[in-house]
């Protein structure tokens, strides 16, 4: 059997072949950096361009993923990844992979899940929409704080990493974007310690898969059933 590597990074990919071979190289020298054994997966997730051969091309392991959705792609990386520690961000080229170095060195402090906060760090211009930037994300974190009582100050940045034994804990399930909330609500309810980390956010590359009103509803759903559960259960304790 061979060895384990430290650090799996996942990125989901559909349609990404503008930004997926920087997000791979940048993997690679973050792992080089961080002086850690490690390995890139890209999920594809129903690709039409030359998103995946690029990919494989660079040295990143290419999955498939049939079915659609973020959440989707993302379980399918989690499921494939044999690292001690799992990073999972986007491969439209707004988030850093080289600079992963802080999160595995929290990882290994004993903290199960690392959070990246683009609100805390540095917004390029052109990254994020005002509207997103202000009144969006900043009300869904609000939310997600004050029903679960997180320090999170922004739940849905897309670079974050976590341990593998975390992973398994969290049980996760949700193929959309809500995948994001699921997340740290698990790390929440299950006592988990959360540690942030200011992180650069970049303008994506590409067109941008978000559906502002739907997955804000999606996220909106998904709290809200997970705090009438989690307070079902503690009523019933």
């Amino acid at each position: 059997m061979g060895t384990f590597p430290e650090v799996s990074i996942v990125i989901p990919c559909l349609n990404e072949e503008e930004a997926i071979g920087e997000c791979v190289q940048k993997a690679l020298a973050g792992l080089a950096a961080a002086n850690t054994s490690g390995e890139v997966i890209v999920v594809d997730n129903g690709s039409t361009d030359r998103s995946p051969s690029i990919a494989s091309s660079l040295g990143a392991r290419v999955v498939t993923e049939k079915r659609k959705g973020y959440g989707r792609a993302l379980l399918k990386g989690f499921e494939e990844a044999r690292g001690k520690y799992i990073l999972m961000g986007d491969g439209d080229g707004s988030y850093d992979f080289s600079a992963l170095e802080g999160f595995v060195a929290l990882l290994r402090q004993g903290y199960d899940l690392v959070m990246g906060s683009r609100l805390k760090g540095n917004i390029l211009p052109g990254a994020m929409p005002w509207a997103r930037r202000w009144i969006g994300n900043p009300a869904l974190s609000g939310v997600l704080r004050f029903l679960f009582k997180t320090p999170v100050s922004d739940s849905h940045c897309g670079l974050r990493a976590l341990s593998r034994e975390a992973c398994q804990r969290m049980e996760l399930k949700s193929e959309g974007m809500e995948l994001a909330s699921e997340m740290v609500v698990a790390a929440s309810l299950n006592g988990m310690k959360i540690a942030e980390i200011p992180i650069t956010y970049f303008p994506r590359k590409g067109r941008s898969k978000l559906n502002p009103a739907r997955d804000a509803w999606r996220h909106i759903r998904y709290m809200l059933r997970a705090w009438m559960l989690s307070h079902g259960n503690r009523s019933r304790g």
